[in-house]
């Protein structure tokens, strides 16, 4: 069982007071579900996209990579659906303003209301207020709320246009989504990379929604990024590859130290009118009290393709080139938000224990996730010699890894700085490196133990920690 120390004040307290994530904006108090990631934030986040991205590009012969804009033709969302559907039902309380996603209020009384548009769900309440229940505001707890109403997801720009000509007709929006990129470029890759299904396009990078209620720090943002790939396959292909991918993916969670019982499946009963299954890796959130989505791998159909070549007017077909086989391919989707991504390694690394009758706090990343690799400290800062001797050391070995210069404070605080940012190494330099043997101290994080290793093998000793 979970430890219960792991809150999120505590998450959220680490990852400002050690640079990892920050609010946007702070200085001007603040900007709602933004936020910047700091000198540790970034290098994990970093990380966790460059760990993804060989494990799906890097390492795969039948997945290729794309950076696609931000910014597509406005038909792209018509066809896609995003337009007509892309929104979620909220009501307000007519006395404190707040504003609330009914379809999760709904859920606490046992109804679906995931897929429902407003009227079917003013209805809902109606049958509720029949059996005499009423949803209550969950900020001051007012009975007294508006009707249901769809709330649209999409965050409109007045990209090319002065605001006050911004019309439906030219309205431009920030994606929702990297898949519509890829789905746009299915037909320039398949015509300029050599791929024959079945074949994957992988993407990494920003996405927006204009999120009624975007809470739990960075687990619901409105500005986020994803990691997706979409994998064509031939229709009879879906369920062998479908399979595959899935165990590809839970899979990764654990090699990267995510711990098999803190993941699950969930399967979704309730699909859009394309979809023909679709399942998604839970976490355990244990600072939000439980399980929650992390990653959804499903099944699409020829829906997107299809839907695009319908608007477009350009044929999205496949023709393979040993059958003669002429159709639209079948679409496998994996995607996974990066900063929910963050937040849940950062909940699985979280550590408390006591040490010497003090409390450590230590973030115990897998070594090839962690920010800093490598902590180089001189014992003194005022003694030039071991500075200099440290700075070396740092030179030489930040040419293969991130390494942190720290000459700040006792050794012993340092020491546990860099538990609290995750650093698998400490090198400590003291006066038997310049005046014995020219060894220093290596530390490992998580167990403490220390050893001495002469410097010219430092380089060695770590390609060996660290798998390289």
């Amino acid at each position: 069982m979970e430890k219960d120390y792991k809150t999120i004040d505590k998450i959220v307290s680490l990852c400002k007071r050690r640079g990892f994530v920050f609010q946007s904006s702070e200085i001007y108090g603040g900007f709602s579900a933004v936020y910047d990631y700091g000198p540790y934030g970034i290098e994990l986040k970093k990380n966790l996209s460059e760990a993804w991205w060989k494990s799906m590009v890097q390492k795969r012969m039948d997945v290729v990579g794309l950076d696609s804009g931000i910014f597509m033709h406005p038909k792209t969302w018509e066809a896609s659906g995003h337009v007509g559907g892309f929104d979620d039902p909220q009501v307000d309380c007519r006395d404190c303003k707040n504003r609330m996603r009914v379809d999760h209020m709904l859920e606490e009384h046992g109804i679906e209301a995931d897929k429902m548009k407003a009227e079917e769900i003013n209805r809902a309440i109606e049958d509720l207020k029949k059996k005499g229940i009423e949803l209550k505001c969950t900020n001051c707890g007012s009975k007294n709320l508006t009707p249901a109403k769809n709330f649209s997801l999409m965050v409109k720009s007045n990209l090319g246009s002065p605001t006050d000509e911004l019309s439906e007709d030219n309205v431009v929006y920030l994606r929702p989504e990297t898949c519509g990129g890829i789905y746009l470029n299915y037909k320039n890759i398949l015509d300029s990379a050599r791929v024959k299904i079945p074949f994957g396009i992988a993407q990494v990078g920003k996405a927006f929604r204009n999120e009624i209620i975007a809470r739990q720090f960075i687990f619901r943002t409105r500005e986020f990024e994803q990691m997706e790939m979409q994998y064509f396959v031939h229709p009879t292909q879906m369920q062998e590859k479908y399979d595959e991918w899935k165990k590809i993916r839970w899979n990764w969670y654990l090699g990267y130290g995510i711990k098999e019982e803190n993941i699950q499946w969930h399967k979704h009963t309730k699909l859009a009118h394309y979809a023909a299954e679709a399942y998604d890796i839970e976490y355990n959130f244990t600072i939000f009290g439980g399980f929650k989505e992390l990653e959804g791998i499903h099944q699409r159909g020829a829906w997107d393709l299809s839907q695009h070549s319908k608007f477009s007017g350009v044929e999205l077909d496949y023709l393979d080139p040993k059958t003669n086989e002429r159709y639209v391919p079948n679409i496998l989707e994996t995607s996974v938000g990066l900063n929910r991504m963050f937040l849940a390694f950062m909940n699985e690394a979280y550590t408390e224990e006591e040490v010497d009758g003090e409390m450590r706090v230590v973030l115990k990343f897998d070594r090839r996730i962690a920010p800093v690799k490598i902590a180089i400290l001189p014992l003194l800062k005022n003694r030039e010699e071991l500075v200099v001797k440290a700075q070396d050391i740092y030179s030489e070995l930040s040419e293969y890894y991130m390494c942190e210069f720290d000459e700040s404070g006792t050794i012993g605080k340092r020491y546990r700085r860099q538990d609290e940012i995750g650093t698998p190494f400490c090198v400590t330099i003291d006066f038997d490196t310049i005046e014995k043997d020219n060894t220093v101290t290596v530390r490992d994080r998580d167990t403490m133990e220390q050893e001495r290793i002469r410097v010219e093998d430092l380089k060695k000793y770590f390609a060996e920690k660290f798998n390289i």
